[in-house]
């Protein structure tokens, strides 16, 4: 790359920069399509925006102040391809204004000022299929030899207000064009149209916006002119714009010489005469479809009632539509005109209601639509009509957009008809009354949506339907007893509407679309659409979801099956709940691992229980829990069989002496001798002379220690190898729960460390830890002490009152006996 010059050149280059960079911000217009569009549609432009990509392959310009297109405007956009010049205030087009653009296939030059035709500009145009230069005030529709050469030329449209005169050559440069359509516009009133101006042109439609108040012999010349081309399509817009006609002449005369099929008249002055001469002609015609629309009919000061009822068109398709006047409909004052329609369409005409007559006229009928009026309940249906035997064709019936209240009335109407199939009833307020319906068999097909169902309406719906919309009808509950009741039914749309829940319940055989989008509940669950086993494409975005386990649990199973497909899916599905959810997609919600999938939260729970039973095991067998459950099961079943025997009995020794057979001799030698013989004297329980012969150890255990004030243990390295000792050493502290650890006297015999106790002896290390204890000393001179504090924690004159209180309460009983 060069550098830039060191000096001489700096502004220059600071200008050429700041001008690229001015260039790339300042563009006004929009950009789309990967930068293939360019919209620059009313942004008050005087100019062609310069700095536009080359590759732009549609530039819309309208809408702006643009008064002149040069050579350079568009020289860069080699690649365009259609281009939006309308509605702007063009007076000139450069000849070479489109010299770069030969790719160009669609230019409009709507509604612009441009005096002359843009002849020379569109030279280079050879691909262009779509042109559209009307409404210009150029005063001559002279084409020039360049459009000969459009051969591509596939839509035209011309003309423009200024345009009065219509000479026979104008056109002839089309002569060898096949167009698709060609539309003309004229001046108000057109001033002279030449014999053969028409005749040129080979276009299958023929729009013509031309008024003809002073000059409707024209419209007979031009219609001749259209004698053996390929037309189709025949449109009139405003033909006669100020004025009714009211001459003796058929102005449609030679409509029946064309091959047109469908004919129009948009806007426009008819009235009863015109209206009649219109008719007779097409009845004459091929036309087999017939629109009227936006017309201003009027009836005729002077009527001719000559031909009324004769003229009666067979029409596949009528439309009549946005005209103010309803007596249109029987503008002979009969509806025999009727008769020959297969489609009729009578929409916007303000109409209130249908005599009893024009029921039998429409026998042809096979599409009724009275859309858009104002239709009530008892002008829709008159019981004094006879409606049986009349619409023997009618399929489908649509009442959309009226004022009507009673679904009964519109089956009593219908219900004798014999081929109904499709009925649309939106748009009214049906629904909110109490009925009973009764409808005809032949029935498929019913719109309900934007009306007022209530649960209640259900009970007045026709069970034979295969479609059912109650779409936008503020409904807030099903009624499940009516689907199990309609087993054809395949498609349902309930958008919209407001309700809560969906019912487990739900069961719908033959259901193939369900649509609740739009609705006020939040949760579906694997079951909720079980029992629609053909159900195979479900909407139910745009509702306030609750995104928990039972969610996404439907969603993972419908995924896996792969039906039914989600036609919204992910749009507008969001969580409402729980809170820190709020607005986020369904699609991003994702629990942890094991909070929703229960086969694998049930290993995980049974895995974990049985690890902690193993622990626990484990921590029973190393702190022994085994001995205690043993022996507390023992305590236990001793005091049942205690409970069982009678009352307990008061103490009757001083203490109990628990000892191992190791310290048996110490015990006969020493302790029983020095507190039995003593005065007064202890009475002392020993297992090898006071437990009862035959009974169970354990019982005479927990018996004798109960008998007794207090438990003397003799401690000895024996005593904590004796199991029975422990077992003795436990009820004595089970009984101290209740008693107090005041009448448990510890007696060491030999010292004994109690950090080296076993673990089943953790009371007894507690009580050497907490409790002071006798020590037997082994010098002869300290052991009479230890005697004298034995004595004193046995306690004998409490014994003493206990034992008295005892022995009277035993003789009291013995006398009673």
């Amino acid at each position: 790359m060069r550098p830039w010059p060191a000096s001489g050149t700096g502004g220059l280059r600071c200008a050429v920069l700041l001008a690229l960079a001015g260039t790339a911000v300042l563009l006004p217009c929009r950009l789309a399509d990967r930068n293939q569009t360019g919209l620059c549609k009313g942004l008050s432009l005087a100019w062609v925006p310069r700095g536009l990509p080359g590759g732009l392959r549609s530039l819309d310009l309208s809408y702006n102040k643009l008064r002149e297109i040069t050579a350079a405007d568009l020289a860069g956009l080699t690649q365009l391809r259609s281009l939006d010049l309308g509605y702007n205030n063009i007076s000139r087009i450069a000849p070479d204004a489109f010299l770069s653009n030969v790719l160009l296939e669609q230019l409009r030059l709507f509604n612009n000022s441009l005096a002359l035709i843009p002849a020379p500009a569109l030279r280079p145009l050879a691909n262009l299929r779509w042109l559209d230069m009307s409404n210009n005030p150029y005063g001559s529709a002279a084409l020039d030899g360049v459009f000969g050469a459009l051969r591509r030329l596939r839509v035209l449209s011309m003309g423009g207000p200024l345009l009065r005169d219509v000479a026979r050559g104008d056109l002839a440069a089309l002569k060898d064009t096949a167009l698709q359509k060609f539309a003309f516009k004229s001046a108000s009133s057109l001033r002279r149209y030449e014999a053969g101006a028409f005749s040129w042109l080979n276009t299958t439609e023929l729009w013509c916006d031309m008024a003809l108040d002073g000059s409707a012999a024209v419209l007979p010349v031009l219609l001749r002119d259209l004698r053996g081309k390929p037309l189709d399509y025949l449109r009139f817009r405003n033909l006669f714009e100020f004025t009714y006609y009211q001459g003796a002449q058929d102005p449609f005369s030679g409509l029946a010489e064309l091959r047109a099929t469908k004919l129009v008249f948009y806007r426009g002055k008819f009235n009863e005469n015109l209206l009649r001469l219109a008719l007779l002609n097409v009845q004459r015609s091929r036309v087999r479809q017939l629109e009227l629309v936006a017309i201003d009919f009027a009836r005729s000061p002077q009527w001719n009632s000559s031909g009324v009822g004769v003229v009666a068109p067979r029409l596949d398709r009528l439309l009549l539509q946005d005209i103010s006047n309803p007596d249109v409909l029987r503008y002979d004052w009969t509806f025999t005109w009727l008769s020959g329609v297969a489609a009729l369409s009578i929409v916007n005409v303000n109409f209130n209601y249908v005599p009893c007559d024009a029921w039998g006229e429409m026998r042809s009928v096979e599409l009724l639509d009275i859309s858009r009026n104002r239709l009530e309940d008892a002008y829709i249906y008159n019981q004094r009509c006879h409606y049986r035997g009349v619409m023997p064709k009618l399929r489908d019936f649509v009442l959309a957009n009226n004022r009507l209240q009673s679904l009964a009335g519109v089956a009593s109407l219908t219900r004798t008809w014999p081929r109904l199939a499709r009925l649309d009833l939106s748009h009214n307020a049906l629904g909110g009354l109490q009925e009973t319906c009764q409808w005809g068999p032949t029935l498929r097909w019913l719109a309900l949506h934007h009306n007022r169902v209530t649960a209640a309406t259900f009970g007045c719906l026709p069970t034979t339907l295969e479609y059912l919309d109650l779409s936008h009808s503020q409904l807030d509950r099903l009624d499940m007893g009516y689907f199990a009741r309609s087993p054809r039914l395949r498609e349902l749309l309930l958008s919209g509407n407001k309700i809560k829940f969906i019912p487990s319940e739900w069961s719908c055989s033959s259901l193939e679309v369900l649509a609740i989008d739009g609705n006020s509940f939040g949760v579906i669950t694997r079951g909720s659409f079980i029992n629609m086993p053909r159900l195979a494409n479900l909407t139910a975005g745009n509702n306030p979801y609750h995104c928990t386990c039972d969610l996404y649990g439907f969603l993972r199973e419908t995924r896996r099956r792969g039906r039914p497909r989600l036609g919204d899916w992910p749009h507008n599905w969001t969580c409402y709940h729980p809170e820190a959810l709020l607005d986020t997609p369904v699609a991003s919600y994702a629990p942890r691992p094991l909070e929703c999938d229960v086969p694998a939260l049930v290993a995980v729970a049974v895995a974990s229980t049985a690890v902690a039973v193993a622990a626990c095991a484990a921590l029973c067998w190393k702190l022994e829990a085994g001995w205690y459950v043993r022996a507390t099961y023992r305590l236990l079943r001793s005091k049942y069989r205690a409970g069982h025997a009678g009352a307990a009995r008061r103490c009757l020794y001083h203490a109990f002496i628990s000892y191992s057979r190791a310290d048996a001799e110490w015990v006969r030698r020493e302790l029983l001798r020095r507190l039995e013989s003593a005065e007064p004297p202890y009475r002392l329980c020993i297992h090898e002379r006071d437990f009862v012969p035959g009974r169970w150890i354990i019982d005479n255990i927990v018996e004798n220690i109960e008998n007794s004030a207090k438990v003397i243990f003799v401690l000895s390295r024996s005593f904590v190898d004796s199991e029975w000792c422990n077992y003795e050493l436990y009820f004595a502290h089970q009984r101290a729960v209740g008693l107090g650890y005041q009448d448990v006297i510890l007696v060491v015999k030999e010292p004994i460390d109690p950090r080296g106790l076993p673990r089943r002896f953790a009371r007894l290390r507690k009580m050497l830890g907490s409790r002071t204890y006798l020590e037997w000393p082994r010098e002869p001179g300290r052991q009479p002490f230890f005697w004298m504090q034995l004595r004193t924690n046995c306690n004998v004159s409490k014994m003493k009152e206990e034992e008295k209180k005892y022995i009277l309460k035993k003789k009291k009983k013995e006398e009673k006996k």
